[in-house]
């Protein structure tokens, strides 16, 4: 395909204002950003925050209502076919025939991008340990996850849009997995990793964003992210422990413990899991909204 300046595009991902509703309620609403090309980009939520629906707007799985959405320079509907040719897709939760070989599965999944990925797949199943001869009823849910991941990658999309990618896989299988997403993104694959395990996002993306019921709170670098004047606070007084999370000034804080009975105190900064569970209780109430998945 004879590249155009809309392929040059710096951004592999552009959304903006995307809103999807389910009959009263709101799936997401208006959503925008944006993954520069060649990042490794992590999208963090709980389930039931809206990651699914999001990705699935972005493959045109599902319509919307309002919004616009464009991948790898081009605006998503009337290119959906061109764009899917150049997209790897992880779901959460892959569905495969399941009286199908795994072999013939992978080839389906080939076939339907019209190239021969034969050596790449024969790699990708060596690596992570397929066996071709199974059938897929015959997996567990990580085995599963293994064809998955064979069938999004084989033919080296130019960008990988991964939905919980690593759940089902045992640490080994997950450290392979990673390995392969870093060989990928060196060559220019661009990823857009949707998870809830903040270690994987720590550990591998430099930019996310957090979502909470359809709402994005902050999107920012993992390292300005993982900065806050939050600290979290554990002392002994009167023989009782208490913790406690702190944001105002230090020198208010200790004022405040002066002349108290304190055996002991610890202040110490807070983990990204614990910054991220701050994120969503200093989220906006949402009682009358539920999202997908």
């Amino acid at each position: 395909m004879k590249e155009t300046a809309e392929n040059k595009s710096e951004n592999a991902i552009e959304i903006k204002h995307l809103t999807k509703s389910y009959g009263k309620h709101r799936g997401v609403r208006d959503i925008s950003l944006e993954v520069k090309a060649g990042d490794i980009f992590g999208f963090l939520g709980p389930n039931g925050a809206g990651k699914s629906t999001t990705i699935r707007s972005m493959l045109g799985l599902i319509r919307f209502q309002a919004g616009e959405i464009r991948l790898l320079g081009m605006e998503t509907g009337a290119r959906q076919k061109e764009i899917l040719s150049q997209v790897g897709y992880m779901p959460s939760e892959a569905m495969f025939y399941p009286s199908m070989k795994v072999k013939d599965v992978i080839r389906l999944a080939a076939r339907s991008r019209r190239k021969d990925c034969g050596k790449e797949a024969e790699r990708l199943c060596g690596l992570l340990h397929v066996d071709g001869e199974r059938k897929i009823e015959e997996l567990s849910l990580g085995n599963r996850k293994k064809v998955g991941i064979v069938c999004a990658m084989q033919h080296r999309p130019k960008l990988l849009i991964l939905d919980e990618p690593t759940s089902g896989l045992d640490p080994l299988m997950q450290e392979v997995f990673f390995g392969l997403l870093l060989e990928y993104n060196r060559q220019g694959t661009t990823c857009f990793l949707s998870s809830h395990v903040l270690s994987e996002v720590k550990t591998y993306c430099k930019n996310a964003a957090i979502i909470k019921e359809g709402t994005i709170l902050r999107t920012d670098t993992v390292e300005n992210l993982a900065k806050s004047d939050l600290r979290l606070v554990r002392l002994k007084e009167d023989g009782e422990i208490r913790e406690f999370s702190y944001t105002g000034d230090m020198k208010d804080l200790v004022a405040n413990l002066a002349g108290r009975n304190v055996e002991d105190l610890l202040i110490e900064e807070p983990s990204l899991e614990e910054l991220f569970i701050h994120y969503y209780e200093q989220g906006a109430d949402s009682s009358n909204y539920e999202a997908e998945d």
